[in-house]
């Protein structure tokens, strides 16, 4: 059987098969455990990213509404639309929501800035919206 280390797609799908005929006995099992375990990881990462894009054109919206661009709603509504599909196939992520927000608005913050030129200060160092409205709330400027 072909390493992990060696060809990392032919260790899947020989993987996959040991795990189908119950070779149980051929399985690298700390490599399968990591990468069961990053699948994971990598769904937490992807919702936090994604939450991260919606942020990033909310501030946009607000700090700099006369430049306000359809393709900035666009990829709110889309963010929104990816991140409610993988939280049905992911329910366990809800509840880190609020802890992904605030891990990923830095980023947002900085992409925002680096983007509309806008100094980093004027952006608020911890986001000014809860996980519901970065989710379906209203993405118009906040007064």
């Amino acid at each position: 059987m072909m390493t992990y280390d060696q060809d990392f797609f032919q260790w899947t799908q020989e993987t996959a098969r040991a795990i189908e005929e119950g070779r149980f006995d051929e399985i690298d099992r700390a490599a399968l455990a990591d990468e069961v375990e990053s699948l994971g990881k990598r769904d937490r990462r992807e919702l936090g990213s994604r939450m991260a894009v919606i942020v990033l054109h909310m501030l946009k919206l607000k700090y700099q509404p006369e430049r306000e661009a359809r393709s900035w709603h666009d990829s709110i509504g889309e963010q929104r639309e990816q991140i409610a599909i993988l939280l049905v196939e992911s329910p366990s992520l809800l509840p880190q929501l609020p802890k992904l927000l605030g891990d990923y608005y830095p980023l947002a913050r900085r992409q925002a800035a680096n983007q509309t030129g806008i100094k980093l200060a004027v952006f608020p160092p911890t986001c000014e919206w809860t996980v519901e409205q970065v989710l379906g709330g209203d993405c118009a400027p906040q007064t």
